[in-house]
């Protein structure tokens, strides 16, 4: 039997208390991802969950898992992470075969 498709949603970070923990893949609202200003969170279902069907919770925006991940993968949602120089220089060491 094939998996159904999850659904993914942003919610505005008002309506976390408003959200039923039972009925989506998080566990609770320490597991939720939020995006970097923490005005938003994504959670996700496989059957739509009484509070976004009763209209308790609207979200901003569903998604797809592909979209949910490229929107994952953007500035709003992931810091950028800097390396030093010195990191560099050892991850471009390591490329260089032995000959």
């Amino acid at each position: 039997m094939k998996k159904q498709a999850e659904t993914y949603a942003i919610i505005n970070i008002a309506d976390l208390s408003n959200i039923d923990f039972s009925q989506v893949g998080e566990t609770n609202e320490n597991t939720i991802r939020k995006s970097i200003d923490e005005s938003q969170f994504v959670i996700k279902w496989n059957t739509t969950p009484t509070f976004i069907t009763d209209g308790t919770v609207t979200p901003l925006q569903t998604l797809n898992h592909s979209e949910a991940i490229e929107l994952m993968s953007t500035l709003a949602w992931t810091e950028p992470i800097e390396k030093s120089n010195e990191d560099q220089t050892e991850e471009f060491k390591s490329e260089i075969p032995n000959l």
